[in-house]
């Protein structure tokens, strides 16, 4: 039996519904809260071990959950002595990144 491992980074707010999801179409996760570098927002890492053959159910479910949407941050860029003001820009937040690793060995004890 080939197995694989799973590593999917989801956005702190579809995390909830991956979760669900994956535990009731019988998937076993270990879930890390982790954090974004650009963003620093807060983000799930959930590592799934599965078989082969189930790979692609694995990605669906999370694609099925894992939303890309526009968010609306501020910044600041400096425009003169000391005087920083908030310049909005739009960004894609959510969705999901998945990687999908050739497992050598399993063994549960």
């Amino acid at each position: 039996m080939k197995m694989k491992m799973i590593i999917a980074i989801v956005n702190s707010d579809d995390a909830g519904v991956v979760n669900q999801s994956l535990i009731k179409n019988g998937f076993r996760i270990t879930k890390l809260p982790t954090q974004g570098g650009f963003l620093r927002a807060g983000n799930t890492t959930f590592l799934i071990g599965v078989e082969e053959e189930k790979v692609q159910e694995a990605i669906d479910i999370i694609h099925e959950h894992s939303k890309s949407r526009k968010q609306i941050i501020p910044t600041t860029a400096e425009m003169g002595i000391n005087f920083f003001p908030a310049i909005p820009v739009e960004v894609m937040v959510g969705g999901a990144t998945i990687f999908v690793l050739d497992v050598d060995r399993f063994e549960k004890v």
